[in-house]
């Protein structure tokens, strides 16, 4: 029985698709009352960054961050290792080392319990590549799958990694390919070459350690992971914080294979649509992009690569594909071209 569930029909979204729209999300939140913000907390919510840092001392400060979605593929065993990765990469993109996890569950009661085994095996195998011990996690009975962890993690408090040191004439390398919402989108129609799903999954299955490795040699200015606002919208939250302006070129960036050719045939995510949308407040696009590229533009990534706002000259020392630039334009734009 359990082999016949097909865990994309049981939800509405895929992975980081799912995600509420920025411009909502920003909203409500300028809606709360402020509160005191203690000295300890050297990153929190006003910069939109990727996880909140706590300063314990001189030498040390904890890292930590939340992350779940609903299923993307099929497979149990694959979306707990999906779920995992994703969840552990906020992590290595603020600079820091992952050391412990709770699991966050979701899970229909009437579905046989052998699935969520499945996924949490799945989250298990990619912790343990990690390093990260799982200490427990809380679980809730939905009709809508969901899982995803909550991640802690170390590192010196003047070594953190932020999306706002980012400084005009910085150039963003990225650390892999994008399209992975156009994919996952295929997959819950049966639209997709078992070509395209294999190297969409090896990408999102892929832990960000060794490009964050490859990033503490040349001291990056400004990191984020690129996830479901897509490429665009992460490149806006690292120019927004930084205070600079920010240019995507659209040619350099590298493509997973199959998502042009599913995107103009009309695979695309919600999620992916309404960052399109949202892009419409800050982001130019050049004339000869056509909608198909701006769409894989706003494509929402699950388990994307870091984007890193470093010079010229480490630029060319990481070997990274160079995808922009920041520049001493309006605060917070994209122009993509």
């Amino acid at each position: 029985m359990a082999t016949q569930i097909r865990l994309t029909e049981l939800s509405h979204g895929a992975g980081c698709a799912c995600k509420l729209p920025a411009g909502s999300l920003s909203q409500v939140l300028a809606g709360l009352p402020a509160a005191p913000r203690p000295p300890q907390l050297l990153v929190g919510n006003e910069s939109l960054d990727d996880g909140a840092v706590w300063r314990m001392s001189d030498e040390l400060a904890v890292v930590t961050t939340i992350d779940f979605f609903t299923p993307l593929v099929d497979d149990p065993h694959t979306f707990g290792r999906i779920a995992a990765t994703n969840a552990i990469s906020d992590i290595y993109a603020m600079g820091a080392t992952p050391a412990f996890a709770l699991n966050v569950v979701a899970f229909p009661k009437a579905l046989p319990m052998e699935l969520l085994g499945e996924i949490l095996r799945g989250g298990a195998e990619v912790a343990q590549a990690a390093g990260v011990a799982i200490a427990g996690g809380h679980s809730i009975d939905d009709p809508e799958p969901k899982y995803g962890m909550a991640v802690t993690g170390f590192a010196h408090p003047d070594r953190i990694w932020t999306n706002t040191g980012g400084r005009p004439g910085d150039v963003l390398v990225f650390s892999k390919r994008i399209g992975t919402g156009i994919v996952a989108t295929a997959i819950k129609r049966e639209q997709a070459e078992p070509s395209v799903v294999e190297a969409a999954v090896e990408s999102m299955t892929t832990l960000n350690d060794r490009a964050a490795a490859q990033l503490r040699e040349v001291a990056p200015s400004a990191v984020t992971d690129v996830t479901g606002f897509g490429l665009v919208g992460h490149a806006r939250e690292l120019a927004a914080g930084s205070g600079t302006w920010a240019r995507l070129r659209m040619d350099a960036v590298p493509l997973l294979p199959g998502v042009r050719e599913l995107a103009e045939s009309g695979v695309v995510p919600g999620g992916t649509r309404t960052n399109l949308e949202a892009a419409d407040a800050y982001a130019t696009f050049g004339e000869h992009l056509d909608e198909v590229e701006r769409l894989i533009a706003c494509d929402a990534q699950t388990s994307g690569g870091l984007l890193a706002a470093v010079s010229p000259a480490d630029a060319e020392r990481l070997g990274w594909p160079v995808v922009g630039e920041l520049g001493g334009g309006a605060p917070g734009t994209v122009l993509v071209d």
